[in-house]
């Protein structure tokens, strides 16, 4: 994954990360490809890819704190969640700006401290919102429209990966993070 180092990066995307304090995600479409597969037992599964994590954990490390608002959260996206010390899951949101809400009222964040990562048409309204908007760029043209920026990667595939790169790179101000 090539990411360029942060001289070279949009100057008001650097101004948006280093605001950034919380980051919230979506899960279908950006932490996963979208795909479900259903176990001979009935159990929904999914697939994360590692890079995510690693970046989820450096971020961490520097103190963001991380939230997941989905529409769907299975018995898979709950226990991944927890494995990544994510501990405010929203799921069951379809109108996913009542979650954003409570988030950033629990933890007293004004908008521009918040980053979102979106793909779909139920994404817009937080996105629209927050101080750093993300999508993958396989996103839904309206959450792409809505966004400060659009990944290189889809959803599954690096997308989060390289925002939190970016903002690794703002915040530390380490071009190899």
């Amino acid at each position: 994954m090539t990411i360029p180092p942060v001289k070279e990066l949009n100057p008001q995307v650097v101004r948006r990360l280093s605001r950034i304090k919380a980051f919230l995600l979506d899960v279908d479409g950006v932490l996963t490809d979208g795909s479900v597969t259903i176990t001979p037992d009935g159990i929904e599964d999914r697939v994360f890819t590692l890079m995510d994590a690693e970046g989820i954990r450096a971020a961490q490390r520097i103190g963001i704190r991380f939230g997941i608002i989905t529409t769907h959260a299975s018995d898979v996206v709950i226990r991944r969640a927890r494995e990544l010390d994510i501990t405010d899951i929203y799921h069951g949101m379809f109108d996913k700006i009542d979650a954003y809400s409570d988030f950033k009222i629990l933890y007293e964040l004004e908008d521009e401290s918040i980053a979102f990562m979106g793909d779909g048409i139920l994404d817009v309204s937080v996105l629209k919102r927050v101080g750093f908007a993300a999508t993958p760029s396989n996103a839904h043209v309206s959450a792409k429209m809505a966004a400060h920026y659009v990944s290189r990667y889809r959803g599954g595939y690096g997308a989060v990966r390289e925002v939190l790169t970016m903002l690794l790179r703002v915040h530390t101000g380490d071009d190899d993070a």
